[in-house]
């Protein structure tokens, strides 16, 4: 007798190892899958259901029911139609499909389980007088059915769905590991040899936890089955086997209980993002693992050696689009484990090799594991110390990297004099300088005795002409010349990259690191973010602005519209404004601007934030201002205000702004929208302007004068 059961591609030879484990006469690697076979019927049942409850690998457990010649809907619907389903199925009961097609005969994969329904419905039409209905979330009785080279297979889906889910993930973050392929990963590692042995569990990049809460439930001998069931039936087919699979959960239950009294709290996790954290310690609870896992807020930088003195490091770090990798990350993993666990074994679901290999670990063996559609590389290093070798000489600089380390040298030495003088601890050092290294690269000096110094890189959008892969070389070029020139660990890089998708390019490698730290501009401390959002917090170009703002703020009413994390209004406080408004849509903004403000002691009631749609709120406002800023975005479609664009209405918004000036009062308006016309004629009406710029552009952006336009109004 034999069955399928499937997993995902790349865990096809450790599934049939466990298969065996658990009772099968033979079990051979197939794709996705493995074939079981048994000496006979009730044997193979048997390593089905024990399969269903303790395989921590499988994504289903398939028993055929009949096998049938398909070359087109109409064999299919026959074939399906021809067995006995009052035998499989109450008249009543519910039924979904699930149906995989190759070949030219069918196409259409939710085709082929519709005529698979309407064959089993109309069967059971004829036999009772009454139907079963679909339900795809829960039904009683789930089939699967392949067709592939004019035959059929359809089976019965003995686990109900997918058993990856294991009942307790219901938070999960960004980039959620399967647990099934959490398993794979703790079994490459040997992990149930290590934990008899005494040793630990870590993961530095945890995420939600599934390697942790796997890997305790795993040392605890708890069957992924019984949470995932919950003491139900995992499926109501009537050829069903209920003693049977009642033995099985009971034989199971038992052997929890006794690991879970035996497990001992060696498992350890950390992570920079407090949103992936909170979402691990709520499915530890709901795994019942909670009190043996220790979660912490960390980077990978500041890893620690967890306690046992020996263990397996389970990580899988961030790849593809949605987390974006990045080479630097790898090597500070790599680093941080030979510092903190040199003699631990580790595995690690890397991107790709390259990725593994800028770990600096050396891999003893090498995997292909499919992570959904993902193709992934399974690293097992053991151990984690990489023996001392000769030093080697830095690797040269490429040409074009040589070039931009040379500039950025060259920008360094001819801004200091400036800097000093002014006292600018964030600045800009490079705008694009050499056309085809094009990105803008900020320095931010954080504000302290052990002041960390930043570098903030954010690539411009290439011309569609310039091949990607000459665009992705120019910029590691860049970022090597970054690295070469201001010598900051990683971990104080941010880059902020473009990839390309469907409507054109846009900005990916969005972190989540929740990592805020202060900078002083003049007598203001202000907070930055340099890693989660697209922009920082502060805008560099309008420090000028901000200036002058401090300068001219005292005793004065100060209104700042769109006014972003509030950095403005702190200078109008510092300077000593008698009170500040700050209107924003954004409730992250203005958290962010309250945030600043108390951090210059600006707490009181004088000092207003507003969240409103800053045109509407100001043509309904009736206060009086003598220094109003006034920085639109070019165009806003929040789904909470009316659209705005510049352009269009950027007459309109100075004509209100200025309705609220007081006497003698002062408009500054500026925005950075490259194509930008200012309507003169039109704000003649009501305004005198005049457009002060080049006053407004400090020499670090005295390359791209062009970075915003600013204009001074006065009503008429």
């Amino acid at each position: 007798m034999r069955f399928f059961a499937a997993c995902a591609k790349g865990l096809e030879y450790l599934l049939a190892d466990e298969l065996v484990a658990l009772g099968a006469g033979r079990a051979t690697a197939a794709l996705a899958g493995a074939n079981v076979e048994c000496a006979d019927t009730g044997a193979a049942l048997e390593v089905a259901l024990r399969a269903v409850m303790y395989s921590r690998l499988a994504s289903r457990v398939l028993w055929p029911l009949a096998e049938f010649d398909c070359r087109d809907e109409n064999e299919l619907y026959q074939g399906v139609h021809a067995l006995p389903w009052p035998d499989h199925l109450a008249a009543d009961g519910t039924l979904a499909i699930d149906a995989h097609v190759s070949g030219p005969g069918l196409t259409h994969e939710r085709y082929a389980a519709q005529r698979s329904k309407d064959a089993i419905v109309d069967r059971m039409r004829a036999a009772h007088g009454s139907r079963p209905s679909v339900d795809t979330a829960a039904p009683e009785l789930r089939l699967g059915l392949v067709v592939r080279k004019g035959r059929a297979l359809l089976s019965v889906d003995l686990g109900g769905g997918p058993l990856h889910r294991r009942g307790w993930r219901s938070e999960q973050g960004e980039a959620p590991l399967k647990e099934n392929l959490a398993a794979a990963m703790l079994m490459r590692g040997r992990w149930p040899a290590i934990h008899a042995d005494g040793g630990g569990l870590l993961d530095p990049m945890c995420g939600s936890g599934t390697l942790l809460i796997e890997g305790a439930l795993m040392a605890a001998d708890e069957a992924p089955g019984l949470r995932r069931l919950a003491g139900a039936l995992p499926s109501r087919w009537r050829g069903f086997d209920e003693e049977r699979w009642s033995r099985i959960e009971a034989e199971a239950r038992a052997r929890a209980e006794t690991g879970r009294a035996a497990l001992r709290p060696v498992f350890s996790g950390a992570d920079i993002d407090p949103r992936a954290l909170q979402a691990a310690a709520a499915n530890a609870a709901r795994a019942g693992v909670a009190d043996v896992i220790r979660f912490e807020r960390a980077p990978v930088s500041a890893l620690q050696a967890p306690g046992p003195a020996s263990g397996l490091v389970a990580c899988n770090p961030p790849y593809d689009l949605r987390l974006s990798a990045d080479p630097a990350l790898y090597r500070e993993l790599g680093d941080a484990l030979q510092r903190a666990v040199p003699d631990w074994r580790a595995v690690l679901l890397c991107g790709s090799d390259e990725l593994a290999r800028a770990t600096g670990l050396r891999a003893q063996k090498r995997y292909v594991l499919f992570n959904g559609a993902i193709e992934t590389s399974l690293v097992v290093i053991d151990p984690v110390r990489v023996p001392e070798r000769a030093p080697r000489e830095p690797r040269p600089l490429s040409e074009g990297a040589t070039m931009v380390a040379n500039r950025l040298r060259k920008n360094l030495r001819n801004a200091r004099s400036w800097r000093d003088r002014a006292g600018v601890g964030c600045w800009r050092a490079y705008d694009a300088d050499l056309p085809e290294y094009s990105a803008a690269v900020d320095v931010y000096t954080e504000d302290g005795g052990d002041a960390r110094t930043f570098v903030h890189v954010q690539e411009y959008e290439a011309p569609k002409t310039i091949p990607e892969a000459d665009t992705r070389r120019r910029f590691g070029e860049l970022l090597d010349a970054v690295r070469e020139v201001f010598a900051v660990p990683p971990g104080q890089v941010a880059i902020k990259t473009r990839a390309r998708g469907k409507g054109g390019s846009k900005y990916g490698r969005m972190d989540r690191r929740d990592e805020f730290f202060v900078v002083r501009e003049g007598a203001a401390r202000l907070q930055v973010n340099l890693f989660d959002y697209l922009d920082t917090g502060l805008f560099l170009d309008h420090r000028p602005v901000r200036r002058r703002i401090a300068a001219e703020a005292a005793g004065k009413q100060v209104l700042n519209l769109f006014c972003y994390t509030g950095a403005a209004s702190v200078q109008a406080a510092v300077g000593g404004a008698a009170a500040t408004t700050s209107v924003d849509l954004s409730a992250t903004y203005l958290e962010w601007a309250a945030r600043n403000l108390a951090l210059n002691g600006a707490t009181g009631r004088q000092h207003r934030l507003v969240q409103a749609d800053a045109l509407a709120w100001l043509e309904a406002d009736r206060g009086r201002y003598a220094l109003i800023f006034c920085d639109p975005p070019t165009f806003s479609n929040s789904a909470r205000a009316a659209d705005f664009d510049t352009q269009r209405d950027h007459v309109r918004l100075l004509r209100a702004a200025v309705a609220r000036l007081a006497p003698g009062g002062v408009l500054l308006f500026s925005n950075n929208f490259r194509k930008f016309r200012f309507d003169a004629a039109a704000v003649a009406e009501f305004a005198d302007a005049v457009e002060i710029s080049a006053a407004t552009i400090d020499p670090d952006f005295a390359r791209n004068p062009r970075i915003h336009r600013c204009w001074e109004l006065r009503a008429r």
